[in-house]
């Protein structure tokens, strides 16, 4: 048995959410608590396996681990490769870990509780697929399965009031015009990256990626009529470029990313900000800079000025948010625009051979991965405490919450403390070392970028301040004082997990860097 589950250890990860859907379409949708529970139990059976492959995994190894290939699409010459390594290791596992933390968060909705549990655990079974996939069809069916899940989760779960003026005198509910935003910006970009995935495989007869990353960058002969090879890589990269940007979302391919978090659910929020903006970084690391390093290092000034740009502008749009999910949903933009600086040292290591260059560049690269994975944490907690909130007082506004709720529910307030510190980088825990080393790898290379970039952290200061200040800070409303404000056990049992992770990553970070290292050493040198 044991030899069995480490043979098939990345399709058990993969395909036991499915099975857990199979599984809840038996159960009458009439049972709401026998739904909730067999799909939060089930849940736990892909992160029980993650847990097993983390411990499993030997970082000194290189290459990708736990490889299955099987025949799937022989017509194309497509097969079912899966893998992992130290950047996707870390992205299964928090994924893993926030899907059962958002189903349990999600235990008081009650209309269509079979359909949101089946969408959600669908959405993880994309997000997972991405990060395990060594195909690039594979990999972009996969990154097109979290598409559909997170529409309807936007449209039909999403917050119920509200509705946006499209000129003319029409108006659309506020969720309808956010999920349709959110559904058109990233197919857009998908369709680009679709076409270039088409063009690459059919010139090498074959999506297998491993083989790609070994000849696309080296390939220079001619095979379309009238354009060259390098005309072929620099629009495929662009594709490929702007797709992600879209998903990280980078400024100025940002904008579907405040409606979307605003009318989402409590749940969805926190799995789009903590994983699917991740898939987009993920994509740069794994696809962009492998199989495109001469076009990835002549676009990484630009790359790093649209980060720079992002960190400062989103913290600057963050601080002017009065309704306080949105205020949160802006500081996403800021925070993934440290993870694009990152990946812009290290594309630009790869046209240089300065070791100090490269030493900069792989602490940049760790420094990338590791706030992908911290911003997931910090940012699931600041959505779920938001809904918390909410819960109880229907309201979002942060002048009409008017502050003084902490004399009302001190444990909540405890919380939401810890966690807008973690969002702001105080030493001690994880975004602290993540940014730190961000900025150390960037500052040699893109030192112009990453001073400009200090602003937007004077600002990220700013506006956790402020959340925090018109929140909990001051006399007492006593608009809430017959509310039961406190948050409840089940509450603090979903961001308890996000707590001891982020403290963890704060003060003993090598438990990830480790890691993380070994591959990223490999990616830039």
């Amino acid at each position: 048995m044991a030899t069995f589950i480490y043979q098939n250890l990345l399709s058990l990860i993969l395909f036991s959410p499915v099975a857990v859907i199979l599984i809840l379409l038996l159960i009458p949708s009439s049972m709401h608590s026998a739904i909730r529970w067999a799909a939060l139990l089930g849940s736990l059976v892909p992160l029980a396996f993650t847990v097993v492959m983390w411990s499993a995994y030997d970082p000194a190894v290189p290459g990708f681990q736990f490889e299955q290939r099987a025949e799937w699409y022989s017509a194309v010459h497509s097969s079912y490769h899966v893998g992992v390594d130290g950047i996707s290791v870390p992205m299964l596992l928090l994924t893993a870990l926030l899907v059962p933390l958002g189903i349990l968060a999600s235990f008081k909705i009650d209309e269509r509780v079979k359909a949101f549990m089946v969408l959600y655990l669908a959405l993880e079974v994309g997000m997972l697929g991405v990060f395990v996939s060594l195909d690039l069809l594979l990999f972009f069916l996969f990154y097109e399965v979290g598409l559909v899940p997170m529409y309807f989760l936007i449209s039909l779960w999403g917050s119920p009031s509200g509705e946006r003026d499209l000129g003319g005198g029409r108006k659309v509910p506020a969720r309808q015009y956010a999920s349709f935003k959110f559904f058109v910006y990233t197919l857009a970009g998908s369709l680009g990256l679709l076409m270039a995935i088409q063009v690459i495989a059919q010139t090498l007869g074959t999506f297998d990626l491993p083989e790609l990353i070994a000849q696309w960058p080296s390939f220079n002969q001619d095979v379309f009529d009238g354009i060259s090879m390098g005309a072929v890589k620099t629009a495929a990269f662009w594709t490929f470029t702007i797709a992600f940007a879209i998903k990280v979302p980078l400024w100025p391919f940002h904008t579907w990313l405040p409606d979307a978090h605003t009318e989402a659910p409590t749940a969805g929020s926190m799995i789009l900000a903590g994983v699917l903006l991740k898939l987009g970084a993920y994509g740069f690391l794994r696809l962009v800079l492998p199989l495109f390093p001469a076009e990835a290092a002549a676009a990484s000034p630009l790359l790093a000025t649209l980060a720079a740009l992002s960190i400062v502008l989103g913290a600057m749009a963050a601080y002017g948010q009065t309704d306080f999910k949105r205020l949160v949903a802006y500081s996403s933009v800021n925070h993934m625009g440290f993870v694009v600086l990152g990946i812009a040292v290290a594309a630009w290591a790869a046209q240089v051979s300065d070791p100090a260059i490269r030493m900069s560049a792989t602490i940049a690269a760790n420094g990338a991965v590791l706030q992908m994975f911290n911003h997931g944490l910090s940012a699931a907690a600041m959505f779920f405490l938001v809904g918390v909130v909410y819960e109880r007082a229907h309201t979002r506004d942060l002048d009409e919450l008017g502050g003084g709720i902490w004399q009302l529910a001190p444990v909540y307030g405890g919380i939401l403390i810890f966690s807008s510190m973690a969002s702001l980088g105080l030493p001690g825990l994880g975004g602290f070392v993540a940014e730190f080393a961000i900025v150390r790898g960037a500052w040699p290379v893109f030192t112009l970028a990453t001073a400009v970039s200090m602003l937007g952290l004077f600002f990220t200061g700013a506006y956790i301040l402020k959340g925090v200040q018109q929140v909990l800070h001051g006399p007492r409303n006593e608009k809430w004082s017959h509310h039961p404000m406190e948050i409840s056990l089940r509450e603090v049992l979903i961001v308890a997990p996000l707590m001891v992770l982020i403290l963890l990553a704060g003060i003993w970070p090598a438990w990830l860097l480790t890691m993380i290292n070994q591959t990223v050493l490999r990616l830039v040198g």
